[in-house]
């Protein structure tokens, strides 16, 4: 999706209308639902992803020769394929977001304002949650599993590269709800480009939209609805190799870095090196890339005159490749290269290699992303991995939630106040005082 392609969102059908209603109405009934009723349909919603898994894989082959015989780009190829291991994986994940506890109904705050005046803040659903992804087919599986858990519809607009994938999936997703107390209506499909433009304007049925994909998908989600937008626009993530780094442990983490899945948002696009190390480092790392696939490597002059053999251009530090090309900055700095970090990251996931701590610390401390990491590669920037389950979409916002968006994503809260006939007034006059006594959990 891009804003010179797209016209505005158009005004919603009343078909469309009528589905997101009824998504809103099972959303209100599945909120009301126990904990073990919601946990119960997440796994009768894996149970039936293995019942129709040759079917999902077979969907995926058609999608991905249509996205051959299209010429899609490698990286939304990548992330289009769903082979045995993957789908394997999305229904571990799916059974995973069922064990986890109960995100809903827990008591953030119990407070006695006065004698017989209570308040309570208690966690509940969103309502109804749009998401708009490209090519990604298990992202369907996530959303619609942390969806269920967390006690909210959802309404699913997969690229129409991903059409037969997605609508496998949330068929069989459908099929496993029916066996149970959860309405299958909670969960619905979009299947057209107007749907998921007319989604945008869908206020007051939907609660949130988190769009995953390409940086035009996001901004033009953005700049076209009043419904909150929760993800992040780019993936530009660093690796700073540092003076004090185990050259040997800094290879290992530029390589899965960059290259154990190039397609994701978490891998890294630029490498910053300090300049005391980087010619030992980059005799290492420029053939060991390369052997890995890396074959284009840019470069400022520093980084070039130590092997790396194409210039780069200033675009390039802000370019998200999501595939096997890599900048490369030679700095003077720890400062120089956090400075680097936040005139072009894009407050996704950062790191540092070194086995100088102080430094360490204060690179933790100072670069405001949404993950900063020391000696660990950025690919750990995952809802599943994170001990999530899963995950909606990554946030790079300041305010919560930031990073994986799992349950707590997906939950607001409501404060509940009990009284006796309690009245402002006494309060106002001076006839009562509050006490504001915390009372237990």
């Amino acid at each position: 999706m891009s804003q010179a392609i797209l016209p505005p969102p158009p005004e919603p059908s009343a078909e469309l209308l009528q589905r997101a209603a009824a998504v809103r109405r099972g959303a209100m009934a599945l909120a009301q639902q126990s904990d073990g009723e919601r946990q119960a349909a997440v796994q009768a919603m894996a149970d039936a992803l293995e019942r129709n898994r040759d079917a999902i894989l077979l969907a995926n082959q058609e999608d991905l020769a249509t996205a051959a015989r299209e010429g899609l780009a490698p990286a939304l190829v990548a992330r289009l394929k769903l082979d045995a291991p993957k789908l394997e994986a999305a229904i571990a994940g799916v059974r995973d977001v069922a064990a986890l506890p109960d995100p809903l109904g827990r008591r953030q705050l119990h407070t006695e304002l006065d004698e017989g005046l209570v308040l309570e803040r208690l966690t509940v659903p969103l309502g109804v949650v749009g998401v708009i992804f490209e090519a990604r087919p298990d992202a369907v599986t996530q959303i619609a599993s942390l969806a269920i858990r967390s006690g909210n519809g959802a309404l699913l607009k997969g690229g129409k590269e991903a059409a037969r994938s997605c609508a496998a999936i949330l068929g069989a997703l459908q099929e496993g709800l029916k066996s149970t107390a959860v309405d299958p209506g909670c969960l619905e499909l979009l299947t057209t480009r107007e749907e998921s433009l007319a989604l945008l304007r869908l206020e007051g049925l939907v609660d949130l939209i988190i769009p995953r994909g390409s940086n035009a998908l996001v901004r033009y989600i953005k700049d076209h609805t009043r419904i909150p937008v929760l993800g992040h626009a780019d993936g530009l993530c660093h690796l700073y190799i540092d003076a004090a780094a185990d050259l040997t442990q800094a290879l290992q983490l530029t390589l899965d870095s960059k290259t154990q899945y190039p397609a994701a948002c978490n891998a890294i696009e630029t490498l910053l090196v300090h300049q005391t190390i980087a010619a030992p480092f980059l005799e290492q790392a420029i053939p060991a890339l390369q052997g890995a696939g890396v074959v284009d490597l840019r470069g400022d002059p520093q980084a070039c005159a130590l092997g790396i053999p194409t210039p780069a251009t200033e675009a390039d530090w802000d370019t998200e490749y999501s595939d096997l090309i890599l900048s490369v900055k030679v700095v003077a700095s720890l400062e120089e290269a956090m400075e680097h970090i936040a005139r072009h990251g894009s407050r996704h996931t950062e790191a540092i290699c070194t086995r100088n701590e102080a430094a360490a610390e204060r690179f933790l401390a100072s670069v405001d992303s949404a993950g900063v990491y020391w000696n660990c590669s950025t690919r750990f920037a995952d809802g599943q991995r994170y001990g999530f389950g899963a995950e909606v979409g990554i946030s790079t916002q300041t305010l919560p939630p930031r990073g994986p968006v799992g349950l707590e994503g997906l939950v607001t809260y409501r404060y509940l106040l009990r009284g006796q006939g309690h009245i402002a007034a006494d309060y106002a006059n001076g006839q009562r005082s509050f006490s504001h006594r915390p009372l237990s959990p």
